[in-house]
């Protein structure tokens, strides 16, 4: 009698069980944390300033959302159907802002633009101006100052998602728009480019929530600021788990909203015959003018605020030697460097578990791995400490039983604790790319063996 050979999907979607699981932990620390009694804080906070930091967070998060959008679409579609001037290079420049964070960005533009800035400074100098009161100058420091700032930085999270949709996009679909003599770009590029452009779009709206550095340098009362007034001014931690989770649950019905509007907006080009759309070359005016739109966000995003902090930095080696930094930018590529290599991993198996299973519950498992991101970094690292400090006292209390445990043996305060919390953190990312990439994918194709 030969025994059935275990079906490898059942150790696939076991071990994604067991992933999700591990990366869900810090979430459930700070949501039991959250059913803590928090002292009267909370009704201070509905009875006082909540509403205050809820409408701050809706104005800068629709504002962001709206200005990357734009920022972003315009630049992809040029680069995926288009060649002109140094487009290559534009291609590989418009992702350089997200290599800059939002609160350098802020304190670069600010340097410049605030009253005793440079920028401001050449204006009453050219025009006369003694007083502020003889002119005016927009305040950097303000929400929409924030909106122009976090935009230029996040924008390339929507970029490039939409770019590649638009390259990947069936040629057969773009000539049929033009037969029909409909709009090539909102009649067939947008719509099938959507559920990328909405995996960015969650993803900065999930940046923007979270955002602390921006948003305390330019003293605007949102919900993040309000989670560390309440943690550190109030001494309340649990009021502070509270707030967490009322920001992230806000987070994820937006994100609910979006998916269930376009469960049934799928497409798929099965034909022999599929192509990609091919790339048309552009001259003079308006090879010039595509080659502008797209210089114009990484200019903003990343040359100015570079330029400015670059020179800002040649001051610092007047106190601390050059190699007093070298060691802290090694330790940051290795961290980053295996953090992507992880997260690129596991979204790949978890986005593969998710679209492989059939239950509903392994599904919902896997799309709340994803969530780390809507959770302010240092709320998520307490959430992240809890939850080690537990595996930790766990492991050591069955050395009794396995006795190949070591002496000592613990996961917290070491390399692997951070790199955990790294891909919680950014998990999103590449979940929201991989699944926007295999939602065009045929499901019959899955099933050939």
């Amino acid at each position: 009698m030969k025994l059935a050979k275990p079906d490898p999907l059942i150790f696939f979607i076991s071990g994604t069980v067991i992933f999700t699981l591990l990366v869900i932990s810090p979430i459930l620390a700070l949501f039991i944390m959250s059913l803590e009694s928090s002292g009267g804080v909370w009704q201070h906070l509905i009875d006082t300033v909540l509403w205050k930091y809820i409408i701050n967070t809706l104005i800068l998060m629709v504002g962001v959302a709206v200005f990357s959008f734009i920022i972003a679409i315009i630049p992809a579609w040029l680069i995926s159907n288009y060649r002109f001037s140094h487009s290559k290079f534009l291609d590989w420049i418009l992702v350089l802002p997200a290599a800059c964070p939002a609160y350098l960005v802020a304190y670069a533009y600010t340097d410049v633009l605030e009253y005793a800035g440079l920028v401001q400074k050449m204006v009453r100098y050219i025009f006369g101006f003694s007083s502020p009161n003889q002119y005016y100058f927009p305040e950097i420091r303000s929400i929409w100052g924030a909106a122009f700032v976090m935009s230029f930085v996040l924008y390339p999270y929507i970029y490039v998602l939409a770019r590649t949709a638009f390259r990947n996009a069936p040629a057969s679909l773009y000539e049929t728009a033009v037969l029909y003599k409909k709009s090539v770009f909102l009649n067939v590029g947008l719509p099938i480019a959507r559920p990328a452009i909405f995996a960015g779009l969650a993803l900065v709206c999930m940046e923007v929530v979270s955002d602390f550095g921006t948003v305390e340098y330019f003293s605007l009362e949102t919900l993040t600021l309000g989670i560390f007034n309440v943690w550190i001014g109030m001494n309340s931690i649990t009021s502070a788990a509270q707030l967490s989770v009322v920001t992230f649950i806000f987070i994820i019905s937006l994100l609910i909203i979006e998916t269930k509007s376009r469960a049934s907006s799928k497409y798929y080009d099965t034909s022999k015959g599929q192509s990609h759309p091919s790339t048309k070359k552009l001259k003079g005016k308006d090879s010039f003018f595509a080659a502008l739109i797209c210089f114009l966000p990484p200019f903003f995003g990343f040359f100015i605020p570079v330029c400015i902090l670059s020179f800002n930095s040649l001051y610092a080696f007047q106190y601390e030697p050059f190699m007093s930094f070298l060691w802290p930018f090694l330790n940051t590529l290795v961290v980053s460097a295996a953090c992507a290599m992880f997260v690129v991993l596991f979204s790949f198996l978890a986005v593969s578990c998710s679209n492989e299973t059939q239950s509903n519950w392994v599904r919902w498992l896997v799309g709340m791995s994803s969530t780390g991101y809507a959770f302010p970094g240092t709320m998520l690292a307490i959430g992240i400490v809890i939850s080690v400090g537990y595996l930790d006292s766990t492991i050591n209390s069955l050395k009794s039983f396995v006795y190949i445990i070591p002496d000592g043996f613990y996961f917290g305060g070491t390399f692997s604790a951070l790199l955990f919390a790294y891909v919680v953190r950014f998990q999103a990312i590449g979940f929201g790319a991989v699944s926007s990439g295999i939602q065009t994918i045929a499901p019959n194709l899955f099933s050939v063996s």
